[in-house]
């Protein structure tokens, strides 16, 4: 099976809120592995299209869904029509399928929303000033689930656990931009395993593989799906999303 990429170089944005200033100071949990949970990630055209901003929203929320004891349904349609719609991208003209910028996709989605089966949702996002383990797990146990950015390196392209120890080429960015979403870890020391959702399957990877690729990581919010988490200034977050929403 082929896979694709998409994801351009991360930039600031203006409307971004650095999520880790509302952090309430506490240990993030030894593990998180998610046990019993289903997040039905699915491939949403990634295969031959460099459609993973898109596909991982629809993976993201879909993760958050799981977790919460919802089910949400998205197509490939659906998904395509979202990445033409934030990116750009003509199927009759194939030199537009460039990817995307993640701030631009996530900014699109909150204002236009995203398309899912029986729904359009407006995820409010926030983004990570910190990008170490242990601001990464605690995102993770308050918000299910984590937008992420990465620079793949060539020996990514491997079957098996995605490491820094690996054969190849290791250089980050040598096969590409990704987009994927941060699931869940077996525990937080450098080699432990961490569960990334990608081209339909949850993929493993290690905290230290993480912070080779790592250059961007985004927190979104959906109401109605998502209950507080006593780990956040929830109120003081919530309400710095919906001013930079224009709410």
């Amino acid at each position: 099976m082929t896979f694709k990429l998409g994801k351009q170089a991360a930039k600031p944005s203006p409307k971004r809120v650095n999520v880790s200033s509302f952090f309430d100071i506490h240990t993030p949990p030894k593990t998180m592995t998610r046990d019993g949970i289903n997040p039905r990630p699915l491939m949403l055209m990634n295969d031959t299209l460099g459609d993973c901003t898109s596909a991982g929203i629809g993976n993201y929320v879909r993760a958050v869904c799981a977790v919460n004891g919802y089910t949400m349904a998205i197509n490939d349609t659906q998904a395509l029509k979202f990445y033409e719609d934030s990116t750009g991208y003509t199927p009759s003209d194939p030199t537009t399928d460039k990817g995307g910028i993640e701030v631009d996709v996530l900014a699109y989605a909150l204002i236009h929303g995203y398309p899912m089966a029986h729904d359009v949702i407006y995820p409010k996002f926030a983004t990570l000033g910190e990008l170490d383990t242990r601001h990464l797990a605690l995102s993770l146990e308050a918000f299910d689930a984590v937008y992420l950015g990465v620079q793949l390196a060539e020996a990514d392209q491997t079957e098996g656990t995605w490491d820094t120890t690996t054969p190849g080429n290791q250089t980050p960015g040598s096969w590409g931009g990704h987009c994927c979403v941060l699931w869940g870890y077996e525990g937080l020391a450098d080699d432990d395993t961490i569960y990334i959702l990608t081209w339909g399957k949850i993929q493993r990877a290690t905290w230290r593989w993480l912070a080779s690729r790592i250059d961007e990581a985004h927190i979104l919010n959906i109401r109605g799906i998502q209950p507080p988490c006593k780990y956040y200034k929830w109120q003081e977050l919530e309400k710095e999303l919906y001013k930079q929403a224009g709410l």
